[in-house]
């Protein structure tokens, strides 16, 4: 009897038992932990970790990117070095993803990790603390994959807002930044936005680079929990992607774990648009504000 989940009478069921067994089951996909080697139970940790590794990079590849570019459009002075670094990140958009993750396993985790290990954590080694796949060095190097469509959108943005703006805001008696902070980069913060819903969605659907630095089957912990200091960025994690790939091709009854693959494809690319509308909605908004405010 302790083996069971759960049991009920299904030819005695009603329409409303019906219903009621559906949504539990729902509500258990959504809010249990994985059992049966990942083909049953729920996808809790591995939704957690998506949304936050996902976050994460957002935060991280944002300010980068957006500084990057402004710095190419607005600063640097136009010459045969600026077009070689475009040229370069041009060509950084179409590496593989897979050799961004054996970069994030050497220079992450490897080099800054150990050097971590070595200064703040020695009691634990040879046991690595930061040394390992976790949750920051995933995000970094989605964030490294990412930032090429951050860079050529926000240049793209920047180059869009009129040059007449500029002069205006010149000839009034404005600094360059305070030009660019009050009427450059509202204006183009659309366009800006654009860039990094492209990078969110991307980064989210990527599955190998996080196999090698972070991503596990089964995670005991989540990167979250009640002791301090409460957020735990070294730990591994999981993730929607590639829990479809361990149940849909690596595990041993690929039949049975048919149903949760199917499934969770549905949660994963609903969970992606669900952001994305978040970050349009968002763009949208800053583009009604500023419509029509040319000169």
């Amino acid at each position: 009897m302790a083996a069971l989940v759960r049991f009920y009478p299904a030819n005695a069921l009603s329409f409303g038992d019906k219903v009621a067994v559906y949504f539990s089951r729902w509500a258990e996909f959504l809010g249990d932990e994985p059992r049966e080697a990942n083909t049953e139970g729920g996808v809790l940790p591995a939704i957690f970790g998506t949304a936050a590794m996902t976050l994460l990079m957002v935060i991280l590849v944002a300010p980068f990117g957006v500084i990057t570019a402004l710095y190419l459009r607005e600063y640097a002075k136009q010459g045969r070095l600026v077009s070689i670094v475009r040229i370069s990140v041009n060509n950084l958009a179409g590496v593989p993803s897979i050799v961004y993750g054996v970069f994030g396993l050497g220079f992450f985790a490897y080099a800054v990790g150990g050097s971590i290990d070595a200064l703040f954590f020695p009691e634990r080694l040879p046991t690595p603390t930061f040394g390992t796949g976790g949750l920051l060095w995933s995000a970094l190097t989605l964030a490294l994959l990412t930032v090429p469509v951050v860079i050529v959108a926000t240049e793209e943005a920047l180059a869009a807002v009129p040059r007449s703006m500029r002069e205006g805001s010149l000839a009034c008696g404005a600094s360059k930044w305070q030009t660019i902070r009050n009427i450059v980069l509202p204006r183009a913060m659309p366009g800006i936005m654009t860039g990094i819903i492209l990078a969110m969605a991307r980064g989210a659907g990527e599955v190998a680079p996080l196999m090698l630095v972070g991503v596990v089957k089964l995670a005991p912990e989540l990167p979250v929990d009640g002791l301090f200091p409460f957020v735990h960025l070294e730990r591994s994690f999981m993730h929607l992607g590639f829990h479809i790939y361990d149940v849909g091709f690596q595990s041993r009854n690929a039949e049975a774990g048919k149903p949760m693959v199917f499934v969770t494809t549905m949660l994963l690319i609903s969970l992606i648009f669900v952001m994305n509308v978040v970050a349009i909605v968002i763009r949208n908004r800053l583009r009604r504000k500023f419509v029509g405010s040319q000169f």
